[in-house]
């Protein structure tokens, strides 16, 4: 079996990706390894409709779900602040969904699928998988967080999602909750399906991240759990190579997740449509530097926000809870109301200095430790 390009993982990145070199006429292979496209479905679902936009996808009736009016962010003590978030437009999509919409964007255009077949290495002439060898000249690594678990546990965080039923989940409202204790350097949250049901979960470094997501759903109130999802997700920050030679690493593989949420539907997608325009280029010309456009053109789109994000996860880990209770005393009206005017999603560093209190709140900049402030406002 012989292909111009073999995909490694059938979510987002990976399926963006086919979808671009199949476009451009070249043969293409995605292998995901569970039984269908889009499960199991590790993502909250969070993203903007301009984000769908840029990535060429018009949401279907299954796909979306609806849009998010609001986000209450609570401290450790219980105090809260409510961003309204509709001029954000920010969508609550079914991932499996959303990743069977693209899939049939790739086959449409051409490229293939298999599903239930594993990626167990590459090979001389392209890679082993689970059912036989397959010659190909370029290969994408597009399968996970899982490609980086031994290169670097620092950046990996436990998590839980459940799906569940329950009278508490309100249809428009999104909910985070900080506490350093139970969900160090990360957070739980809430994100609405529809009322009555959703996604709820929690991560954090060094927790026991299924009891700790009990715990917390044992103080919410009645629920019934649809399904539950363990998976690690990745906080660290983008990988210094995104090619090797002829293998081409994308989406969470490639670190292209957001820092503050781990969220990359945009991210790792807008990563999978590059690399499949640098491999089609690459394919056509022969020149490896088309396959560097890949990189370049992403840091260029994503670079200088990731960084600052990476700046304010530091400044969240070196804060206890009386910090950050202490921060959310300083939250004015004026800065919410500054926040729900803002309407980019996708690049949001604006919005968590605002939140930290940096710009229009002494008190609260005299809580942190002071030079990496500096970078996050340049």
């Amino acid at each position: 079996m012989n292909y111009d390009v073999v995909i490694a993982g059938g979510s987002v990145a990976g399926l963006f990706c086919a979808r671009e070199i199949a476009r451009n006429g070249h043969s293409v292979l995605v292998l995901e390894e569970d039984h269908e496209i889009g499960t199991p479905e590790h993502c909250g679902g969070l993203v903007s409709l301009s984000a769908l936009d840029e990535l060429g996808i018009i949401p279907h009736s299954k796909t979306f779900e609806h849009l998010i009016d609001s986000a209450q962010v609570f401290a450790p003590n219980g105090d809260s602040f409510t961003i309204n978030s509709k001029k954000q437009k920010v969508a609550e999509v079914n991932r499996r969904e959303l990743d069977k919409q693209i899939a049939h964007q790739a086959q449409k255009n051409g490229a293939d699928i298999k599903v239930k077949t594993s990626f167990q290495g590459l090979t001389e002439e392209g890679v082993r998988t689970s059912d036989g060898d397959i010659k190909c000249k370029i290969v994408v690594d597009a399968r996970g967080v899982s490609s980086l678990i031994n290169k670097d546990r620092d950046g990996i965080l436990s998590s839980a999602q459940y799906e569940i039923y329950s009278d508490w989940i309100k249809k428009d409202k999104v909910e985070v909750y900080f506490d350093q204790e139970k969900y160090p350097g990360f957070f739980a949250w809430v994100i609405p399906s529809n009322d009555g049901v959703g996604k709820v979960g929690v991560a954090g470094k060094g927790i026991r991240a299924a009891q700790v997501l009990e715990e917390f759903l044992s103080k919410k109130g009645k629920f019934s759990i649809i399904r539950k999802i363990f998976a690690p997700i990745w906080i660290k920050g983008p990988i210094d190579n995104f090619v090797s030679d002829k293998l081409v690493i994308i989406g969470d593989a490639a670190g292209q997740s957001k820092p503050t949420t781990a969220g990359g539907i945009f991210s790792c997608g807008f990563a999978g449509i590059l690399a499949g325009q640098a491999i089609a280029k690459y394919l056509e010309t022969g020149k490896k530097s088309a396959l560097q456009e890949y990189q370049k053109k992403w840091k260029e789109k994503f670079g200088k926000e990731f960084e600052k994000q990476l700046f304010a996860r530091k400044l969240l880990e070196r804060l206890d809870n009386q910090t950050i209770n202490k921060l959310f005393e300083s939250v004015t009206p004026e800065i919410t109301k500054e926040i729900s005017e803002n309407d980019d999603f996708d690049f949001h560093t604006g919005s968590i200095i605002k939140l930290l209190g940096i710009k229009g709140s002494i008190k609260t900049a005299q809580t942190l430790i002071g030079s990496e402030i500096k970078k996050l406002l340049s």
